[in-house]
């Protein structure tokens, strides 16, 4: 059976997946909302402990058992202790999960790639109404950009209850994604270990241009100072910690089960304490990459934003007081208001409605991360640019590389252990097992195209995998350290690489990582409780804007039963294994 397992071409195929794996949407959408939000570049500060702390040793864990035990994760946490069995069914639990609505964003962005050839971009501008007299009432009441991702993209409902009907042409964009990643992972490391050379190193070559067009965009300067300037009062606050220990967690992709079954396929002797310190490497600097990219743009969009803002305040007072042209600039706007108030109070009274206050840190302080970010924020950047439609083509194709190659991690954790089954395996060929998985996932993640899509969308993004990975992880560093023991852990590292473990590894494994994970799994469980009602973000047409609202209490039960369906994978594994061995044990004992 070990002979017959098929093996990644060289090891540099290997490194390239895990990349492309780790390498997702959060290091673009993600990563840059953190920064904003805990203290710019001191934010790095806490990251890169926690990366040291907890995303190199666990990232190297799981390479490690995969390689060792040359199985998926079902497979590989049976031999470990069969009352591990559930570790590994949870893990594909949650890479289900996760399929059915990351898909989606790939739907997403086919969906806007397609658009992008457009002159002018269809998000440039409000449409007409029907009557061709003026702009759409919804859209008037917020911008172009919100207006193509809310209605004519997503066509979202006022609520989770009004679920609405299935929207064929985001219905056909998810087909086309999944039959993108059936075509990737048709035969398995034969077909993915080409694809991944492409979702690995497009993506950097599309962060090279736009961070090349970014840095010469008007504006750019004030996002990156912004960005670097750090706030280290931020470093006080627990937040910033548990966020920066999140991230790393989240982001090299840990518990799903994908870096074992990568790992599954690499030779015996296969140096994967070198590749997870490479590939660790990788995927945080290329967060902060990423964020140099975004910030530029941010910094053009926000820089734009207020020069539209003061230049609208000054053509309304230059109207309302017949001042002379060039009397008004941005440089004396302030006195010129004071002196307006000071000398027509009455008459500016009656204006000062209509005055916004434009203010260059405002638009820099508005924290935007997920879809906002990846279709609203960028597509109102890219309209702006001089060519938007090369822009808008490029940025979104680097979306779907980027999401494409997370979802040939997501499958393969699927994928892998039923392969390895010797039930499924000898009955039916990979094309028929990836096959019947990709169309299973397609048919499920329809729900997400309706018009309440998007609310399900957050409930999966939110709720199917947090806690879920936690516990999955922390079982893992528990089991490898005090069930199979860390010293025949040394041992089986030593064959393979031909050198033990050093103090730092088995210091951040048996203490320091499993410490890390409690503190994180008892402050979601806390938030969650201490939230009291689960509430969502809904979008309100009339006007235009996000309003919050509680969910319903079928969407908890789903919510509960997301987190139930993963987790208790755990306790019923064991349980289900005492039982047999159990009943083993008295066939034995009655027969003898």
């Amino acid at each position: 059976m070990e002979k017959s397992r098929p093996l990644w071409d060289n090891p540099l195929q290997f490194v390239f997946a895990c990349i492309s794996y780790a390498v997702g949407l959060g290091n673009v959408w993600r990563f840059p909302y953190l920064c904003q939000m805990y203290g710019g570049g001191g934010f790095l500060i806490p990251y890169f402990i926690m990366l040291i702390a907890e995303g190199m040793p666990l990232l190297y864990l799981e390479l490690a058992v995969g390689q060792r035990m040359r199985r998926g994760s079902i497979g590989a946490w049976k031999i470990i202790s069969p009352y591990l069995c559930g570790v590994g069914v949870a893990s594909v639990v949650v890479s289900f999960f996760l399929s059915m609505y990351y898909n989606v964003i790939n739907a997403w962005a086919f969906w806007y790639l397609f658009h992008s050839f457009q002159d002018p971009l269809p998000w440039a501008t409000c449409p007409l109404n029907s009557n061709r007299t003026g702009y759409e009432e919804e859209c008037e009441k917020t911008s172009s950009t919100q207006y193509f991702w809310y209605r004519q993209t997503l066509n979202i409902s006022p609520s989770l209850e009004a679920s609405g009907n299935v929207q064929w042409e985001q219905a056909l964009c998810l087909t086309l994604a999944w039959l993108v990643v059936y075509l990737c992972i048709l035969r398995g490391t034969e077909s993915t270990g080409k694809v991944v050379y492409v979702t690995a190193s497009l993506p950097y070559c599309v962060l090279i241009i736009y961070l090349i067009r970014g840095l010469t965009l008007h504006g750019a300067v004030n996002g990156l100072v912004y960005m670097f300037t750090p706030k280290l009062e931020q470093l006080s606050n627990p937040k910033t910690w548990i966020s920066a220990a999140t991230q790393i967690f989240f982001s090299l992709g840990l518990g799903f089960g994908s870096l074992i079954a990568f790992a599954s396929y690499n030779e015996p002797t296969n140096n994967c304490e070198r590749h997870a310190i490479i590939v660790s490497l990788i995927n945080s600097t290329t967060s902060i990459f990423a964020s140099i990219v975004t910030f530029s743009i941010y910094g053009f969009k926000a820089t734009f934003n207020y020069e539209s803002c003061i230049n609208k305040v000054i053509l309304l007072l230059l109207n309302a007081f017949d001042l002379e042209e060039g009397s008004l600039t941005a440089d004396n706007l302030n006195e010129m208001k004071d002196y307006l108030m000071a000398t027509h109070p009455q008459e500016y009274a009656q204006l000062s409605p209509q005055l916004k206050n434009c203010s260059l840190e405002a638009e820099l302080d508005t924290a935007v991360q997920g879809t906002g970010l990846a279709f609203i924020v960028y597509s109102e950047a890219i309209k702006n640019m001089e060519v938007p439609q090369l822009y808008s083509v490029l940025y979104f194709v680097m979306l779907l590389m980027l999401g494409i190659g997370s979802m040939l991690g997501n499958t393969a954790a699927i994928l892998t252990p039923l392969t390895d089954s010797r039930v499924i395996a000898t009955r039916f060929p990979k094309e028929v097992i990836s096959g019947v998985v990709c169309f299973v996932n397609c048919v499920i993640s329809l729900i997400f195209t309706m018009e309440a899509g998007n609310y399900w969308f957050d409930i999966f993004n939110d709720y199917a995998a947090t806690l879920s990975l936690l516990l999955i992880v922390l079982v893992e560093t528990i089991a490898v350290c005090y069930i199979y023991g860390i010293r025949r852990f040394e041992k089986d590292l030593y064959t393979m690489i031909g050198r033990k473990p050093n103090c730092y590894w088995k210091i951040m494994w048996a203490f320091a990582s499993p410490l890390l994970i409690i503190s994180l799994f008892i402050f979601y469980l806390t938030d969650y409780i201490l939230t009291g009602t689960l509430q969502y973000q809904a979008w309100d047409a009339t006007q235009g804007r996000l309003v919050t609202k509680d969910y319903p209490s079928y969407a908890l039960a789903v919510i509960g039963l997301l987190v139930a369906a993963s987790t208790m994978c755990i306790p019923l594994g064991a349980l289900v294994t005492f039982i047999r061995k159990r009943l083993k044990r008295e066939r034995v004992s009655t027969v003898a």
